[in-house]
């Protein structure tokens, strides 16, 4: 039997070793060896590098991101620096952002404790100094007060009346927007309904969620309202943040709201999103909103809240999902009720049909193939009229389509970005 000269296991962990932290460091750590403490490189590379990095069940990422948690929660600074420095500047498949290596440090210090945090912060920044150059960052002042969560955004409130509550997301790349993309939420919701989305759109461009009247933490003029109302508040708002055109992405009311914005204020608009929504209801329908608006000023919101969960999810959703659906019925019926009745008014006397033909904007139309509220022949007749639209059809999705099908939904409004 022949005999192979080489040890695999330390070939093997010497390679993910390189890969790591890089050969300058693995170079000096090896010509630095000695008689007292070769025995410990060799079993390091061997047991470390090789039978714990070369395990494929983790990205190599993933295992940085643990060392430097573990680092932090143990105090090892002088590990955690030679973490910190390769994730920066090493491998590809190891390396990190600044930003995601302040990820890092920030979830550490909640579960290994400020003072830690707070160290690792410091040590960190000092490298980041030292080779920002290197990879493109500068560390600057900038007041504590001055930053949002990046999950949430920055939140305002407009000037003009109604005010609107309003958030910004930034993109996360700290690079001039893509593009600047304003979410538009349904009847009984809030702009919460939209983390989801909006945090994944913020990667590379400026996001913009807001409260519709009537909603969340906007104003409740009294009164009965109109879709040109709604629409006239978005207009105000996109001037007031002096956005230019935006991507608009609208669901059931957001996305009537869209259709007027585009025909009254088109300069405002460069895209549109129409989702779940109609350009009008038959009588019939017409009918069932002013049912629901007497029962609400008869009975309040509770009296109507089973039923908007039946048309806003599906029966296996409420089955599987009770807690979402839980959080939905909370949202709707702590809705401010005048604002309620109102928007129902609103969306009940919905009627584009006529105009949206003369829509200009690049329009992407989606639908639930479950929906009973907005139907797919109603998408359908959306994307027909208007020029140059198409249609999307979400299987196994209600009315809220964007919270049933989240994944497929993102997947939608990312290609149609595309095109623009």
């Amino acid at each position: 039997m022949s005999y192979d000269p080489l040890d695999h296991d330390f070939e093997r962990g010497m390679r993910n070793r390189r890969a790591v932290l890089g050969d300058a460091w693995v170079d000096r750590s090896v010509a630095n060896a000695t008689n007292f403490n070769a025995e410990f490189q060799h079993l390091i590379t061997r047991f470390a590098w090789n039978e714990i990095w070369g395990r494929p069940g983790l990205e190599p990422k993933t295992r940085r991101i643990i060392v430097l948690a573990i680092t932090i929660a143990l105090g090892r600074w002088e590990e955690f620096e030679l973490h910190v420095r390769a994730g920066l500047l090493g491998d590809a498949e190891t390396r990190l952002t600044p930003d995601e290596m302040k990820e890092v440090l920030i979830q550490s210090a909640i579960y290994a404790g400020v003072p830690a945090g707070n160290t690792a912060f410091t040590h960190a920044q000092q490298i980041l100094r030292e080779v920002g150059e290197q990879i493109g960052y500068t560390v600057t002042p900038l007041a504590p007060t001055l930053t949002s969560h990046p999950g949430i955004g920055r939140e305002y409130r407009s000037s003009g009346k109604p005010a609107l509550h309003y958030s910004v997301r930034a993109p996360r790349n700290g690079k001039i927007p893509r593009h600047t993309i304003v979410l538009s939420h349904a009847l009984g919701c809030d702009l919460t309904m939209w983390d989801s989305l909006a945090n994944e759109l913020a990667a590379d461009c400026r996001v913009v969620t807001y409260d519709q009247r009537g909603h969340g933490s906007s104003d409740a003029p009294a009164g009965l309202y109109e879709i040109a109302d709604l629409a006239d508040d978005a207009a105000r708002l996109l001037r007031e943040l002096d956005t230019g055109p935006v991507l608009w992405i609208g669901l059931s009311m957001g996305g009537m709201v869209g259709q007027e914005l585009a025909i009254r204020h088109p300069s405002l608009i460069n895209a549109l999103v129409i989702a779940n929504s109609t350009s009008a209801y038959p009588e019939a329908a017409r009918e069932a909103w002013r049912q629901r608006i007497a029962t609400v000023r008869e009975d309040g919101i509770e009296a109507v809240a089973d039923a908007v969960m039946g048309r806003y999810f599906n029966d296996q959703f409420r089955s599987e999902k009770a807690a979402t659906v839980g959080r939905f019925r909370e949202r709707l019926t702590s809705t401010d009720a005048d604002g309620y009745m109102g928007c129902c008014h609103a969306v009940g006397n919905v009627d584009t049909t006529a105009r949206i033909g003369a829509i200009k904007a690049t329009t992407l139309v989606i639908a639930g193939a479950l929906d009973q509220g907005t139907p797919v022949a109603m998408a359908q007749l959306l994307a027909d009229t208007i020029p140059g639209a198409r249609l999307e059809v979400l299987a196994d999705a209600s009315h809220l389509s964007a919270i049933e099908q989240p994944r497929a939904f993102a997947d939608c409004v990312k290609a149609f970005m595309q095109t623009l």
